[in-house]
């Protein structure tokens, strides 16, 4: 008898889950479950081993994984959270999870596996030994271990070698870590708290992936050459035309590809383990005489890749079933655990049958029922399929050819969605994941999901499914998203910055909200007060009515000492136990939205501050938060379109100012430089941000000529060598070497070179070992006005409520000479 309504609990996916038996939802056309058919009979795996998202050799994981058929991963040692952004003003954590989407989106398409460790990218690095300052490296070092052990590659390829070759800091430290993993991972001694969920594995050998890019040329004919610019006819592309697809998927970075054809030959240079002479994977023997009792297992594949049909896929299902069950006689429990895999995802794409579980709303609160909508359909005849269970609960229907079938059930939201990486405050060098059983995974495991288990000809398959909201839209089509489970309360700000000119007392209004139906209805809020600083009232209750879901209170914020420039965090204690949480999302087209719950927060930031400023123009450029971190100090700002300024008139602004990387993304920037430059002209002031040194649109960026280079400050402490005389130190605030403490990430980057005499360059600084440079800040009088362009990170440190970087930044657009 049916059962359509069952009450069932989310399942938390244990360590090993990933590669026990719970089977996808492929959806492949006849040339992919050829191609997957012929992997069958390949029993090899590489692991590419980098820094950051865009290191990897998408053109190498494409070939490797779709040509060569190995099992094939990519270990980001960081999720990219310390880059600039090109298509909006998300910033550390908010842009790892950007990146690790678009990482995911990059794999999908070159047939990859993802993997990230525990390090955060905490910016720009210029030596291997700064890195390992902030990143844990004996924790990093043994998450790397345990990839390795878990993922068992034959060969590890990096893409940067460990001395000065490798560019920065991290890329360096990302091959010394890789050297260091090979090693230890065969070690049963080294990380042996491991051993009771993983075994030793020795690789056979480490390569450095040489390259010639950035002026520098790696690459040798002594070392191994592959060419990998095969073409697939089953996939109808190149591996140069897939990679380009790959990396486009980049977009934060601004790495759309164009497509390569042609012979395309890659350079490995010899690390470790037993040296290849003509092959990546020289002395491995991938076919199934690898393991124990595998030789029934080769000639049942070989017959089943002649037998197959393009246009009757389903004949092979009951040869495939065969094979599922062979394969439970093979001696080797992970090469067992990974075929089974492919074959149950075989068998349902041969069937055609397609699956989906989907609930009605796109987010829940803690404790609450989940309605999904399962629908389930068999689309090729002559095969039996007979859903079993859902979630362990037993029903027995038989499904019909092409006939969609629905049931509904219910789920219990156990836990919150929140990605496990931010579960804890993250350090400035790494994310503190209490579970070390997470390391690795790109997403949280334990995801809402439902079990479905289905027989196909009598076999049984059991599908771990995740739960989704869809939704159509007019212009997209059908989108899907991953649903969301809230905590029960959650708090916003009015203004995540609180800034105390001159100690005045700041208000702040917090809007709570309770979420979902069911539980507590009465809160308590405890200000976390930091010392020096007076915040009122000291705590509160919240009760909410039946119906009621929004309740507003306001706070007064001051610092204790009306004297100090000082900057701290107010958190907030809920029910004196846990840190209230706000609800934070991010939307873009290309990568499912995302939605996590940061610690609610009001950054505190007592600015002794003279701003004569009070009206300016923005031109956006790539995207920042300078608008809103003006708006904070009183300034009203304009953000002008470029049709807009370009029929501004420009004279009723106090300044003018052009968002960072505006000429790398601003296909109209000279027409608006000229408009600009005649403002500056006639006494105006205009503020130009720091930009990149390639893929410019236009390089006159200033009245007299300089050019961008790519040196930069990372040191965030570093000694700033200033002319105290220079009128911009003066007025109307006086600067001090105070005002360039507690900067975050770093001082400044990508410096300009070549400047022109005509410009002063009141400020020179460096990082240990390097000479000073002049180039982060440039000052010019032009005709009866002031233009000024400079490489100090503003755009990080207003947002992060630095009180010496407002009292500069003011200084540089008042109208002082």
């Amino acid at each position: 008898m049916r059962r359509p309504f069952i009450s069932v609990i989310i399942i938390l996916a244990g360590i090993l889950s990933t590669s026990s038996g719970k089977a996808q939802n492929p959806q492949w056309d006849a040339a992919e479950i050829k191609l997957n058919l012929e992997k069958l009979n390949t029993l090899g795996s590489v692991l590419y081993f980098a820094a950051h998202p865009d290191d990897e050799n998408t053109r190498l994981i494409a070939w490797l994984a779709q040509e060569k058929k190995y099992k094939t991963a990519y270990l980001s040692l960081t999720r990219g959270d310390g880059g600039q952004n090109l298509i909006g003003t998300e910033q550390g954590i908010e842009l790892g999870l950007i990146r690790t989407q678009e990482l995911l989106a990059a794999r999908k398409i070159d047939k990859g596996e993802q993997f990230f460790s525990s390090a955060y990218d905490f910016g720009f690095s210029k030596t291997p030994e700064e890195t390992f300052e902030f990143w844990d490296k004996k924790r990093v070092l043994g998450e790397a271990v345990w990839i390795i052990r878990k993922f068992r590659p034959d060969v590890i390829i990096t893409r940067f070698p460990p001395d000065s070759r490798g560019g920065h800091g991290h890329h360096q430290a990302s091959a010394i870590l890789a050297q260091e993993a090979f090693k230890a991972a065969a070690d049963p001694n080294q990380f042996s708290e491991q051993l009771q969920f993983v075994s030793p594995w020795q690789a056979k050998r480490l390569l450095w992936n040489t390259a010639n890019f950035g002026g520098q040329n790696n690459t040798r004919e002594d070392q191994l050459k592959i060419d990998i610019g095969d073409y697939n006819s089953l996939l109808g592309a190149s591996y140069g035309e897939i990679a380009a697809h790959s990396r486009s998927s980049h977009k934060s970075q601004g790495f759309g590809s164009a497509s390569q054809r042609g012979s395309s030959i890659e350079y490995f240079e010899f690390f470790d383990g037993v040296p290849a002479e003509k092959t990546l994977l020289d002395n491995v023997d991938t076919s199934w005489k690898r393991v124990k009792n595998g030789n029934k297992v080769q000639p049942l594949i070989d017959h089943i890749n002649q037998i197959y049909q393009i246009d009757k896929p389903e004949l092979i299902i009951n040869e495939l079933i065969k094979l599922y069950k062979i394969l439970d006689e093979i001696d080797d429990e992970y090469w067992k655990t990974e075929k089974k895999k492919e074959v149950e995802k075989l068998i349902l794409a041969c069937g055609g049958i397609w699956f989906e579980s989907v609930a009605r709303n796109s987010s829940y609160a803690l404790g609450e029922e989940i309605k999904v909508d399962h629908s389930i359909i068999v689309r090729r005849p002559n095969i039996t399929v007979e859903l079993t269970q859902l979630n362990g609960n037993s029903i027995h229907d038989t499904l019909k050819t092409n006939r969609l079938q629905k049931d509904t059930m219910l789920v219990i939201a156990d836990r919150t969605t929140q990605p496990y990486w931010l579960m804890e405050p993250h350090g400035k060098g790494k994310f503190n994941i209490s579970d070390f059983n997470l390391t690795g995974y790109p997403e949280n495991p334990d995801a809402p999901s439902v079990s479905i288990e289905i027989r196909i000809n009598g076999q049984p398959i059991i599908i771990n499914q995740l739960i989704k909201y869809k939704y159509t839209d007019p212009v997209r089509g059908e989108i899907y998203n991953p649903i969301v489970i809230l905590p029960p309360l959650t708090a916003k700000s009015s203004s995540s910055l609180a800034l105390t000119q001159n100690a005045r007392t700041v208000k702040v209004n917090l809007t709570f909200q309770k979420n979902g139906q069911i539980g507590a209805t009465t809160f308590h809020v405890k200000p976390n007060i930091p010392k020096g600083w007076e915040v009122l009232p000291a705590s509160f209750d919240l009760s909410f009515k039946e119906s009621e879901r929004i309740i507003s209170r306001e706070i007064s914020i001051k610092p204790s000492d009306a004297t100090q420039s000082s900057i701290d965090t107010l958190g907030f204690l809920l029910n004196n136990k846990e840190r209230l949480k706000e609800i934070k999302s991010i939307e873009y087209n290309h990568i499912p939205d995302i939605v996590y719950f940061p610690d609610a927060a009001i950054k505190m930031s007592n600015i002794n501050l003279i701003n004569d400023v009070k009206n300016v123009a923005y031109i956006h450029g790539a995207g920042d938060l300078i608008p809103e971190s003006l708006v904070a100090i009183g300034i009203k700002v304009d953000v002008l379109s470029n049709e807009q300024a370009l029929k501004a008139d420009l004279s009723t602004y106090d300044a003018v100012i052009f968002g960072v990387r505006i000429f790398n993304v601003n296909k109209q920037i000279a027409q608006l430089q000229n408009k600009v430059l005649a403002y500056v002209k006639m006494g105006g002031t205009v503020l130009e941000q720091y930009n990149v040194n390639n893929g410019m649109i236009a390089k006159n960026f200033g009245p007299f000529p300089f050019s961008i280079g790519r040196s930069r400050v990372t040191d965030e402490k570093a000694t700033v060598h200033f002319d105290k005389n220079d009128p911009i130190f003066n007025y109307p605030n006086k600067i001090s070497e105070a005002d360039f403490k507690h900067w975050v990430q770093e001082r400044g980057l990508y410096f300009a070179e070549d400047i022109d005499k005509r410009y002063r360059t009141p400020i020179t600084m460096q990082d240990p070992g390097e000479a000073l440079h002049n180039g982060s800040l440039l000052v010019a009088h032009y005709g009866k006005g002031k233009f000024v362009y400079t490489s100090l990170s503003f755009f990080r440190q207003l947002p992060a409520g630095i009180p010496g970087a407002y009292r500069l930044f003011v200084n540089l657009l008042s109208k002082s000479k």
